[in-house]
């Protein structure tokens, strides 16, 4: 099982160790990010490959929507950090390293064909824009 912790983020703060953050507030609530926000948990890991890990298994919980059940609030929906911590030790109990190397692979692929794809949308549309400008 990999050792993390998990604190809150507070803006101005640096970190030494390998880390990653995850979005605690809003419908988008357990998404790992790799650049902080202001409302978002900081998670730090001993490794590098410890954190790709950890990313990616939170990432895949986030698009699974295993975070869904635990968002709380009305007006501005947010996760608690001892949720978050719930998910992720439930996840990693279940977790299978062999498996879960050709996952991670297929999902990196993934994630790399969708920013391209995104790309070629805003190239696309900066093209209309162009055409309709001339």
């Amino acid at each position: 099982m990999l050792n993390y912790t998990m604190k809150s983020h507070k803006i101005g703060r640096t970190y030494n160790q390998p880390h990653f953050f995850i979005q605690n507030k809003g419908l988008n609530s357990g998404r790992a990010l790799y650049n902080p926000i202001p409302n978002c948990f900081v998670v730090t890991i001993d490794t590098i490959e410890q954190r790709e890990t950890l990313y990616y298994l939170c990432c895949s919980l986030q698009i699974g929507r295993y975070f869904n059940y635990y968002i709380k609030g009305s007006a501005i929906p947010f996760i608690t950090i001892d949720d978050t911590r719930n998910v992720l030790n439930t996840a990693l109990l279940n977790y299978k390293k062999d498996k879960w190397k050709s996952k991670v692979e297929k999902l990196k692929k993934i994630t790399d064909y969708e920013s391209n794809l995104k790309f070629q949308l805003k190239t696309i549309v900066d093209l209309k824009i162009a055409i309709l400008r001339s």
